[in-house]
């Protein structure tokens, strides 16, 4: 009897096992088609922000996954923010979402009209750095690391300061505005 019972109760914990995780991947592969999206490009914040119209007329602040642009302020600044407007601007790209940040912000990887990817082309360019504490991706860091010893873009400075650590002054109350020596062309 006691035998009986424990076969049918293994039965019943199989069969809501096998629901359970049906469920789980149906739930999980929706997920994942909605991890895309597409839109216009319709205005650049910085060197890795920008401002994105879907097809449903609907606005949303992207943030460019796994690179960090120079902060308003700092050497750069202007230069990468254009060079990402030249990248995108107006255009239609395609989105692949990677998360949502702490200020409600997509983060995604960017693809243009030719599939190249935002981020790569940013980074070929010293344009901004690999942002390492969100992304590990070797190809992207040798990126970076090609970008600096051939002294692209922001690595013509010897010693760039990078954005995190600016913000992080910043919210330590220290001001950063004499940490640069904003040569012509650089900011």
């Amino acid at each position: 009897m006691i035998s009986q019972k424990t076969s049918n109760l293994s039965t019943y914990f199989l069969l809501l096992s096998i629901l359970f995780f049906s469920s789980s991947a149906t739930e999980f592969n929706a997920k994942k088609e909605k991890q895309t999206l597409t839109g216009k490009v319709i205005g650049i914040v910085d060197g890795d922000t920008y401002d994105l119209l879907t097809p449903d007329k609907e606005t949303l602040r992207i943030r460019t996954a796994a690179i960090d642009a120079p902060e308003r302020g700092m050497p750069f600044y202007n230069v990468s923010k254009q060079y990402l407007a030249k990248l995108c601007f107006g255009k239609m790209v395609s989105l692949k979402i990677d998360a949502r940040d702490r200020y409600d912000r997509i983060v995604a990887f960017t693809y243009l009209p030719d599939n190249a990817e935002v981020s790569i082309e940013m980074l070929k360019a010293g344009m901004a750095w690999h942002f390492k504490k969100y992304n590990t991706d070797k190809d992207l860091a040798q990126l970076e690391i090609e970008a600096r010893n051939a002294r692209k873009g922001l690595w013509v400075d010897k010693d760039p300061m990078e954005p995190w650590r600016n913000r992080k002054l910043h919210r330590s109350g220290i001001s950063t505005r004499d940490s640069f020596d904003i040569q012509p062309g650089h900011n």
